[in-house]
């Protein structure tokens, strides 16, 4: 999103990205104040869908802090450069402040436009996930040496004092003004959880970033994992892995098989034929001839990786795939197989192990959302009450529903049925590869990025929503994206060829 003359909060976009934990992103250039109030509008609506209104007002405050400090240090830019002054230069910047505040003041529509001009921006992001609510503002204007030091001079400051009145009684720096909206800010955020490690302020490349984590109200946090627990109960209740999938994996571990066994095995099989020749004849296994016979089939997909696909036959039969709600995450799901594949193809041609890997965890990636599908109404109603009994926030059962906490539902199922631990890894942290086991950062990484991509090709996300340690993983910079751009139609190029 960008600046623009009619701003209008679309409520329901902006709740279903809260509760499924994906980002919103919006971009402005000269902060005007129609935009100010779209963000602030954004982020009540963001909060309440997760049920977290009782940041709003400290986290609206807290943005407009933010968005305004980093309109102020764009500005400076414009305004030094125009007076011919060096910003990183300690004289030139005491000099340049003496008359900063008043000058642009004076004439800010010209300094605003200088701004634009240089395509000085301001990024706001929200992030509900995890726990936490993440709240992340960017601008590319590198902090020098003299502002960090003052910035960080105030958060101490701030961090010392329990009360406004004792902060301003100890305030001595004028230079700048006060710093009473930072210290204001920090007093305010430590009534919702804030702590020295959930405010950081730093620079990456040229962008400053100033990036505040809280967390979810402790109970409602608690809560959200005992809903997660008792789903998972419920559905390793309805049933176990398929005896005659756990029968073949069995027989394909041992040492001297033959693939005429295998194929054997599986024709006594009517409906894991059928789910066999199915999977080999889609986009990522499909062939100049489709393949009819199962002897075939196990030979185009090999012994290793058909181990690899029993889980996701399995899964499949158990799970189902009838309703449309489930048809749109499986299809969601044969996309990033693909996209997985192709992706660790190129990246990592020589790592077959991972590239059998990648295609079976893109496709078992989104298994707590068709996992949700499986509670029945009566179980609904059953966890309903269950929150009414023990006074659980609602919120909870509908964050669910929308996907939010899916992956956590998916591993949990994933360790029941003895998955691999890469598969289980790849479900679990496909929206949060950074906290990955190092064994499996390459799988994750690849499956996290092949689902963004997904997400964009069916206009879920914009670039701007992309995970920047994902982007920057493969070699991509999301905020120049036509590289990114570029791979990303390639890839729906070829899907769309092999789909056809």
């Amino acid at each position: 999103m960008a600046d623009q003359k009619q701003l209008v909060v679309d409520k329901e976009k902006v709740q279903k990205a809260a509760k499924a934990g994906v980002p919103l992103a919006l971009t402005t250039y000269v902060l005007p104040h129609e935009m100010e109030v779209y963000m602030n509008e954004i982020l009540t609506c963001f909060l309440d869908a997760v049920g977290q209104n009782h940041m709003t007002d400290y986290l609206v405050y807290c943005l407009n802090e933010l968005t305004a400090n980093a309109k102020k240090a764009n500005t400076k830019r414009v305004y030094f450069k125009e007076k011919n002054l060096n910003i990183n230069d300690p004289a030139d910047y005491e000099k340049g402040m003496v008359n900063f505040k008043e000058d642009t003041l004076a004439d800010i529509n010209h300094y605003l436009r200088l701004q634009r001009d240089a395509g000085l921006y301001i990024k706001v992001s929200f992030l509900a996930k995890n726990g936490k609510i993440k709240l992340e503002v960017r601008n590319n204007s590198e902090l020098n040496f003299f502002e960090y030091k003052r910035i960080h001079d105030r958060i101490c400051r701030a961090q010392i004092y329990s009360t406004m009145q004792e902060a301003m009684n100890n305030l001595v720096d004028e230079t700048e003004g006060a710093g009473l909206g930072l210290l204001l800010m920090i007093l305010m955020l430590k009534k919702v959880g804030l702590t020295e490690d959930s405010y950081q302020v730093l620079v990456e490349g040229q962008e400053t970033i100033v990036r505040v984590e809280l967390p979810f109200a402790d109970r409602l946090s608690q809560e959200f994992e005992k809903v997660s627990d008792e789903i998972s109960q419920v559905i390793t209740e309805l049933s176990s892995f398929p005896e005659n999938i756990t029968k073949l994996n069995e027989l394909l571990e041992q040492p001297e098989v033959e693939m005429t066994e295998i194929a054997d095995f599986i024709q006594n099989d009517v409906a894991l034929t059928a789910d066999l020749l199915k999977l080999v004849n889609s986009a990522a296994f499909r062939t100049a001839v489709p393949c009819q016979n199962v002897l075939d089939a196990v030979k185009i997909v090999g012994l290793y990786e058909l181990g690899n696909l029993l889980y996701s036959l399995g899964t499949m039969s158990i799970l189902g795939d009838k309703t449309p709600e489930q048809k749109k995450i499986w299809q969601h799901s044969f996309s990033v197989a693909f996209y997985a594949q192709y992706i660790a193809k190129n990246f990592f041609p020589k790592e077959k192990e991972l590239i059998s890997q990648c295609y079976i965890s893109g496709l078992l990636h989104d298994i707590g959302k068709v996992i949700f599908t499986n509670v029945h109404t009566a179980q609904i109603k059953q966890l309903e009450n269950l929150t009414r009994e023990k006074e659980i926030p609602i919120q909870i059962i509908e964050q669910l529903a929308a996907g939010a906490n899916h992956e956590v539902l998916g591993s949990l199922i994933a360790k029941k049925w003895n998955f691999p631990d890469g598969l289980v890894a790849a479900i679990r942290y496909h929206h949060s590869p950074f906290a990955a086991p190092e064994d499996f950062e390459k799988l994750v990484m690849v499956v996290a990025f092949a689902n963004q991509l997904a997400n964009y090709h069916t206009n879920e996300m914009v670039f701007s929503q992309f995970m920047d340690e994902v982007c920057l993983f493969f070699g991509f910079d999301k905020e120049e994206p036509d590289e990114l751009k570029a791979f990303s139609e390639v890839l729906q190029e070829v899907f769309d060829e092999k789909s056809a």
